[in-house]
């Protein structure tokens, strides 16, 4: 394979949006203000190989799996697998000789970054998490620098800059909204949460007496599609056609998520990088729901992160009581002030230059700039 002569970097990682579409943003950036060629190295299974081949990027794959909250058997065959990911990693850098190699978290990022620290290739880790995944703190030690999104993860890497997860500028661009119908907005990610739907079902009687007036944007993902849509419809049936009832529209998918944004007064959401990302650059406030089986229990740690600066509510899936739902919903679409007021400590977290500022670090630590 022939590369070009110009600034050439490895993005490793993925396995989920989100790693992936962060490391897009990135590579897109190196792309655009450095006329960058940059090769993906990814895993089999990962939505890597649905996201990067149609985004004009070329993809390698190394064979690796887990190593943490997996069966014994599982941790075995990884470790069976990981000296040919290193020596497969290893032979993708010889071949493509990358100015620097970024990791993004996920399966793929550890073997090809220690095989770059052992060549002495710049290194730069992009850990979204406050908690850095298990990859990034593998390799935390010996990374060149590191591009965080909270300032509390900076104590983990040497010489570590806070700049934030890349976001879709249509999140920022999302005005501040005023007046209209309380609007609410759930999701619980492309797959929907089933915890989040089951709740939300369990509480629309409550809520349809705390907050009759309301309108619900609700995507349940697939497989609770049609419980959720015959529980709304049924909420509807009953109600008194003289009395005031609530709007809904429930989706499987939602595929302009700014759009959706745009309407809310209020989010109830998981709490993944991503996802907190998002919420930061729309100043939207939230509910969070952590994925209670997050690896290190980052999402948790995540919704708190935004909770200690007044932008975000988190309740955790054990203790996800429709009443209380119902309750904590209807009490601060009730309280516009205090929405105004978490709306401006998300606006305040969000980082709109995201993408070009960890592109110049990597370009610095390969020396370009």
């Amino acid at each position: 394979m022939v590369y070009s002569s110009g600034m050439r970097a490895i993005l490793a990682g993925g396995g989920t949006g989100g790693h992936v579409i962060p490391a897009l943003a990135i590579a897109n950036e190196l792309k655009r203000g450095y006329d960058c060629e940059c090769l993906f190295i990814g895993t089999a299974r990962g939505i890597e190989n649905r996201l990067v081949p149609p985004a004009g990027f070329s993809l390698q794959l190394v064979r690796v799996g887990a190593l943490k909250n997996v069966s014994l058997m599982t941790r075995a065959k990884t470790a069976f697998d990981l000296p040919r990911a290193l020596w497969d990693a290893s032979r993708m850098l010889n071949e493509f000789a990358p100015d620097v190699v970024i990791g993004v978290g996920g399966y793929a990022s550890g073997p090809a970054m220690l095989a770059a620290v052992v060549k002495h290739i710049p290194t730069l880790a992009f850990e979204p998490n406050v908690v850095p995944g298990f990859a990034n703190r593998v390799v935390a030690r010996f990374v060149s620098a590191a591009a965080v999104h909270f300032e509390e993860t900076a104590r983990y890497f040497r010489h570590a800059e806070v700049t934030g997860v890349p976001v879709r500028h249509a999140f920022f661009d999302i005005p501040s909204k005023r007046g209209g119908t309380p609007t609410l907005l759930v999701f619980g990610g492309s797959q929907g949460a089933h915890a989040i739907n089951d709740a939300m079902i369990r509480c629309l009687p409550v809520l349809e007496r705390e907050a009759p007036s309301i309108h619900i944007i609700h995507q349940t993902g697939e497989r609770d599609y049609n419980d959720a849509l015959a529980a709304y419809e049924k909420l509807i049936a009953a109600a008194p056609s003289a009395s005031p009832s609530f709007t809904f529209e429930v989706f499987k998918f939602i595929d302009d998520m700014p759009s959706a944004f745009a309407r809310a007064d209020l989010v109830v959401c998981r709490s993944g990088a991503s996802t907190v990302a998002e919420i930061t650059a729309a100043g939207k406030p939230a509910v969070f729901v952590p994925f209670p089986r997050a690896a290190d229990d980052h999402q948790r740690i995540n919704a708190e992160a935004l909770a200690r600066h007044g932008a975000a509510i988190v309740v955790e899936e054990s203790k996800l009581e429709g009443v209380w739902l119902a309750e904590t919903i209807a009490a601060l679409l009730g309280d516009m002030p205090r929405l105004q007021h978490m709306s401006h400590a998300a606006r305040a977290l969000a980082h709109p230059n995201a993408a070009k500022d960890i592109a110049a670090m990597a370009a610095r630590i390969a020396g370009i700039e």
